[in-house]
């Protein structure tokens, strides 16, 4: 029998362990055991692929120790478990890393060929993917990387352009002028999901409307101003509305229809609201609703964050710059009638916390109510579980009130738009660019000449419409959710691939509640749209990791834990059982590095009590025939229920539950009372008692090591390879405890 040393060096063998459970082939499901999967059938969770722009931070150790536990629990019940692995180019993420790297070194984008842009991401991006796929293994992730992918792969691309142009033939996806959300800094149009909102202090200004008076923070906007709004309750307006009024905006006078309309509050300022429907979202929308009464949209701020010509002498100013000027200048004119301090809600760029400017653009969007329904009934009908349970009805909240998605961003880096535009056919005069379904329901017969030609990536030699060759590709890339939300059929081969036969729909899929709407409500739409099938069958959201004052994790506030340091000095196990214990599905987990040492002090108890054990097995022999005793068989049956009651856990998925009752059981029962228990035995002269003993001790030490071992795998690995156990393999085949 092989001595084991006095302690565990887990910098030493952490590395050794994971290169053996690589070598012997058992994280593809495809290598396991024959045996495997014959009765107990397959189960695969994907990866939510981290960016491959930075090195993985606490929260990837989070996600990786939970998929981890669940595959090595699969992987023990017999399932042939695929855990499939995967990194993100994470588009406008990866372009605002790099460019910040440009920034310190004297560099910009808009110096560089957009070739020459993607060449350098793409190299600091496949450079980051070793740095991230070591720190995977360090972690003791048992993925297959023999089916790694990239969300740039090329099988996950042509998936990408297959399902846009599907989608635009059935009508699902449309160009169309339409309000925006747009970052002026970083220069792209955003999805209702990437704002965020801050209270912000700025005034509001009382603007003399001709005879009316209307109160707004934005007096810049005037220029694009197309009507008066006010309630249709409103008694004080009740003799304007349908006529129009005669407006000074500095520049020019102008003639403006008051119009009544649901959404304004009367109690709001004056109770009369000026409508710029190219620069507010709710105007946009009013503007909708009454489009045979009010003008359409007039733009006044460009993308770079500057008024443009029609705001006359204001050309050229930032928008802070011009409202400065414009409130000098009407109050010159006497057509402000006062100014107050107000607090509001402001939308914000998620990136750079810069205000976002609602822009009118020409962009692709997603009509994503027919493909919400289905998403709805999934969840609903229990198809797809959501776990925790108050998780659900979020989501319901969400897909119930969703919005068109804006789908195509103006990065350099990502997934290029396959739309080309035909010179010749974009003289069309129409300002919506329709889709095959909209034109064959249009009773506008000219709205066929589209100017637009979508493919499945390659290039077009004409225009089908004119003939015409000059073409040119839509510079604009995908929102990374649109291609990420197709992950789970596009990883596995859809639609005639091995792997999405065998393994799709998936069994879990695991990922913060944070990006629930961003990824997981997309995935169960495109998924089920796509595939006709859920695209999974649980959704476990994990929280966000927390410091021990619970306060967020944040490199700036200087209270985040670097995963990879403490896993130098701790070990691996400790970090993971530290990530479970005490934390709940859906809740955010508190970790510190007492906490993280307390589970190394852990792993020392398991590597003594294994130490104890092969010291008083020296002469035992695992082919011995022999009985147990009744004090054996009684502390056999005490162990057998914490094996269930853990393994009730384990299948309810409150893991933190089963590491708990594994923990107690090991420290408290086994060590501190069998493990006493057993001394006097081990060392007397009654031969039959001590090899029951040493029996029960073996059984009972295996079950327990192999219990811990998807929450702990590497010393549990380690410390297994020593007991004397008949035709041994590693025990992350070893089958699960009964």
């Amino acid at each position: 029998m092989k001595e084991l040393d006095k302690r565990f060096n887990h910098t030493e063998a952490e590395s050794r362990i994971y290169a053996l459970w690589e070598k012997s082939g058992y994280f593809n499901p495809d290598k396991l055991p024959k045996r495997y999967g014959a009765k107990a059938g397959a189960f695969s969770i994907l990866m939510p692929p981290p960016n491959a722009n930075d090195p993985l931070h606490i929260g990837h150790a989070l996600f990786v120790t939970l998929e981890d536990i669940m595959t090595r629990y699969a992987r023990m019940q017999g399932k042939k478990a695929l855990w499939l692995p995967g990194m993100d180019h994470a588009g406008f993420e990866t372009q605002v890393v790099y460019e910040k790297k440009l920034q310190k070194q004297g560099r910009s984008r808009l110096d560089m060929k957009r070739e020459e842009f993607y060449k350098e991401v793409w190299d600091y991006t496949q450079e980051n993917r070793d740095t991230v796929r070591d720190q995977l293994r360090k972690l003791g992730a048992s993925c297959d990387w023999s089916r790694e992918t990239f969300t740039l792969d090329e099988k996950i691309i042509k998936t990408v352009y297959k399902t846009f142009k599907n989608m635009y033939e059935d009508g699902l996806i449309y160009r169309a002028d339409r309000l925006v959300n747009y970052c002026i800094k970083h220069q792209t149009a955003f999805s209702e999901l990437e704002i965020e909102h801050e209270e912000k202090e700025d005034k509001l200004y009382y603007l003399k409307y001709g005879p009316l008076t209307v109160a707004t923070v934005r007096p810049e906007t005037i220029f694009g101003d197309t009507a008066i709004a006010v309630s249709p309750k409103d008694k004080r307006y009740k003799k304007y509305i349908g006529k129009e009024v005669e407006v000074d905006l500095i520049i020019e006078k102008r003639m403006m229809p008051v119009i009544a309309d649901d959404a304004i509050d009367p109690e709001f300022g004056t109770g009369a609201l000026k409508v710029t429907p190219a620069h507010d979202q709710n105007d946009y929308e009013i503007w909708q609703r009454n489009k045979d009464k009010i003008q359409g949209p007039i733009s006044v701020i460009d993308p770079n964050g500057r008024l443009n010509e029609t705001s006359g002498k204001y050309k050229g100013m930032k928008i802070l710059e011009a409202r400065e000027m414009v409130v000098k200048d009407l109050k010159e004119k006497g057509l402000i009638e006062k100014e107050e301090d107000y607090k509001h809600s402001v939308s914000v760029c998620y990136k750079c916390k810069n205000t976002i400017e609602p822009m009118l653009m020409n962009q692709w969007f997603i009509d994503v109510k027919p493909l919400a329904k289905p998403a709805i009934d999934a969840v609903k009908e229990g198809k797809i579980k959501i776990i925790p349970d108050n998780q659900k009805k979020v989501y319901m909240h969400w897909m119930k009130n969703i919005k068109d998605w804006n789908i195509s961003r103006q990065n350099w880096w990502g997934i290029e738009i396959p739309a080309w535009k035909c010179i010749e056919c974009s003289a069309n005069p129409k300002s919506e660019i329709l889709n095959p379904k909209q034109i064959q329901n249009s009773n506008d017969k000219n709205s066929k000449h589209i100017g637009w030609i979508i493919t499945e990536g390659e290039k077009p030699k004409k225009c089908p419409e004119c003939g015409g060759n000059k073409l040119e590709r839509d510079p604009d890339v995908f929102d990374t959710w649109f291609s990420s939300g197709q992950w789970p059929f596009a990883t596995l081969g859809w639609p005639n691939g091995k792997d999405f036969k065998t393994f799709y729909p998936t069994n879990i899929m695991e990922t913060g509640y944070d990006i629930l709407f961003f990824w997981v409500a997309r995935m169960i739409m495109l998924g089920i749209w796509r595939t006709g099938k859920i695209p999974f069958k649980l959704v476990y959201l994990h929280g966000l990791v927390r410091a021990k004052d619970r306060q967020k994790m944040s490199k700036s506030k200087g209270n985040a834990i670097d995963p990879l340091g403490v896993v130098e000095e701790y070990g691996a196990d400790a970090l993971r059982m530290a990530l479970v214990v005490g934390n709940s599905s859906g809740t955010d987990p508190v970790i510190s590095e007492d906490k993280i040492r307390g589970y190394r002090n852990f792993s020392t108890k398991l590597w003594n009590v294994t130490r104890f054990l092969l010291m008083n097995l020296q002469d035992y022999k695992p082919d011995t025939e022999s009985e147990y005793n009744d004090e054996d068989k009684k502390m056999l049956s005490q162990f057998k229920k914490s094996v269930k009651e853990t393994t009730k856990f384990m299948d309810r998925h409150e893991y933190w539950n089963a590491a708990e009752e594994i923990y107690q059981y090991t420290w408290h029962i086994f060590a501190d009372n069998i493990i006493e228990n057993s001394k006097d035995i081990l060392s007397g002269t009654d031969a039959t008692a001590r090899l029951s003993r040493q029996k029960m001790l073996v059984e009972i030490w295996a079950d327990t090591l192999t219990m811990l071992h998807p929450f702990m795998p590497f010393v549990t690995e380690e410390l297994y390879g020593y007991l004397p156990i008949k035709n041994r393999d590693l025990l992350i085949v070893r089958k699960w405890p009964q």
